[in-house]
């Protein structure tokens, strides 16, 4: 099984939203998903929480954890999401970075259209590598509230 690991600054946006909906998307025999930050907040953002159950998935309890060296070395894959050089670089393993802006603080609406941003990019990932789950393959992530 493979690991692919979401990281942020804080942990309690971006990444947490990308591990949610990897975890719906992708078949857990094949690959599962974590995240991590570089400076992990107390808790996910509020507008994030609100959002993300409007999708179908619950973050009341995803706690920030942050991101280590060791953590990075068990995943086969690191996507960053705005951590920049602060971000782990371990050789050999693969890295996208995702240019995705920081919901914190921002209108419920714009944190809706970088929930949807996050969750298009992961649907393409998991198509990409062939870890869909049979109830994702078609229309990974279509329908908001598909994905429990």
């Amino acid at each position: 099984m493979k690991t692919v690991l979401f990281a942020c600054v804080h942990n309690a946006g971006r990444s947490q939203m990308a591990a949610a909906w990897f975890n719906a998307m992708s078949d857990p025999s094949q690959a599962r998903a974590t995240s991590a930050g570089t400076q992990p907040g107390a808790g996910v953002h509020p507008e994030v929480l609100v959002t993300m159950a409007e999708a179908g998935i619950d973050l009341s309890t995803a706690m920030p954890q942050r991101l280590t060296d060791e953590l990075a070395s068990q995943a086969a894959l690191l996507v960053t999401m705005g951590c920049g050089e602060v971000c782990p670089v371990v050789p050999g393993l693969r890295r996208e970075d995702w240019p995705l802006e920081d919901p914190k603080g921002k209108p419920v609406e714009r944190v809706r259209e970088i929930r949807d941003e996050v969750r298009a990019r992961v649907a393409e990932l998991v198509a990409r590598e062939g870890w869909a789950a049979a109830r994702t393959a078609e229309g990974a992530g279509d329908e908001p509230g598909a994905l429990r």
